[in-house]
């Protein structure tokens, strides 16, 4: 008898246990526990256009990116936005692997190649290896030929970079296609990836490990937009005369090198990694896109390379040049928090640049950092 009352006991552990983890027990998506996520996601539901798309202009890029957010805030796949937008970004779909239209096809087929990997199942397996394909195909190596028609070598400055196609490669697209090929499966060893870091070391101001002729004497260990042709910032570049000035680093582009290089194995010890980190602390800033003079050009893409180069860095705090402890995924949520609009929608009030007068890209830049901080 009671080795009968034993075994049922034991039995009821199992069914207890079985019972705290079915879909009734489970903890709640992000969605519902973040309210500052879930009421920017309810923004962007309700701004779907008919055809299933967000700020279709670019092509499916920005869409893409919608979907991902969905998905990691626990939308399930088979949420009929989720099935209209994927309906919309397949039309998109190119026989060589691409995902665009007319322009942009690094910059698209991009963000679709991540949106597809997420996807659960198999459906999209042989579309994200033919995507893979299809970047690595664009990636600026010989015999391709620079602007002047020389070939691309090693030792030519658009070496392993990308561009937003097929013309000169750029540190902004080049941390897209690393982040593609990394989230849909590459390892960071693979070799597109790691002709890749040749560009973005490239790319910084870092003449310890950069031999570019704008880096000589620099040590900053900020980056700058390319440097492709002998260098190119989105700031800085000419004097009030129009003739070549320094070359800015600024803080998109120092998080996109900084998240790059991670991506590609670097780890905190290694000394571009370490001057990506020293250019952080001596410019720490969530009120402008640092390096830019006050400037709050693209401070919403600033924010999405800033909270994703830390959060791949795996530190908890950065205590900047004067001695200050930052915990910064508190301060980014705070930040996002106090410019949430009253819709649950996000917007660059203070420049227009980079698209970043639409409300449905600043949101979903927004919505993908809230849910990378919650993790």
């Amino acid at each position: 008898m009671k080795r009968k009352h034993f075994s049922i006991g034991i039995s009821g552990i199992f069914l207890l246990c079985v019972t705290l983890a079915s879909p009734i027990f489970a903890a709640k998506p992000l969605y519902q526990t973040d309210p500052v996520l879930g009421k920017g996601l309810k923004y962007l539901l309700a701004n779907q256009a008919p055809d299933g798309s967000w700020v279709p202009q670019v092509g499916p890029a920005v869409t893409a990116m919608v979907v991902r957010a969905l998905l990691r805030a626990g939308y399930p796949a088979n949420t009929p936005a989720i099935t209209k937008a994927m309906h919309f970004i397949e039309k998109f779909r190119r026989p060589d692997g691409g995902f665009f239209h007319l322009a942009f096809a690094n910059y698209n087929t991009c963000i679709v190649l991540r949106t597809l990997a997420l996807m659960p199942g198999n459906k999209y397996k042989s579309q994200i290896k033919a995507a893979q394909h299809f970047l690595i195909s664009i990636q600026r190596v010989a015999p391709m030929r620079d602007a002047a028609g020389k070939v691309i070598t090693k030792d030519n400055s658009w070496y392993g970079g990308v561009g937003y196609g097929t013309g000169r490669p750029d540190l902004s697209n080049t941390s897209f296609f690393i982040s593609a090929l990394r989230h849909s499966g590459m390892p960071a060893s693979s070799p597109a990836i790691q002709r890749a870091l040749v560009f973005v070391t490239r790319c910084q101001e870092n003449s310890e490990t950069n031999s570019q002729p704008f880096a000589k004497g620099l040590s900053g260990g900020g980056f700058i937009y390319t440097a492709a042709n002998g260098g190119e910032s989105q700031f800085g570049d000419t004097d009030h005369l129009g003739s070549r000035s320094t070359l800015t680093a600024y803080g998109t582009m120092t998080y996109a090198g900084l998240k790059s290089m991670v991506y590609a194995g670097l780890t905190k010890k290694d000394p571009r990694v370490k001057a990506a980190v020293k250019w952080i602390r001596a410019n720490w800033t969530l009120n402008s896109n640092p390096g830019t003079g006050g400037s709050r050009m693209g401070l919403f893409y600033y924010y999405l390379m800033f909270t994703r180069a830390l959060h791949a860095l795996h530190v908890k705090t950065i205590t900047d040049d004067n001695g200050i402890v930052h915990h910064w995924r508190a301060e980014m949520r705070a930040k996002l928090k106090a410019l949430q609009n009253g819709n649950g929608s996000w917007k660059n009030k203070w420049s227009p640049r980079w698209l970043e007068f639409s409300p449905i890209l600043v949101t979903t830049y927004a919505c993908i950092i809230l849910d990378t901080l919650d993790r």
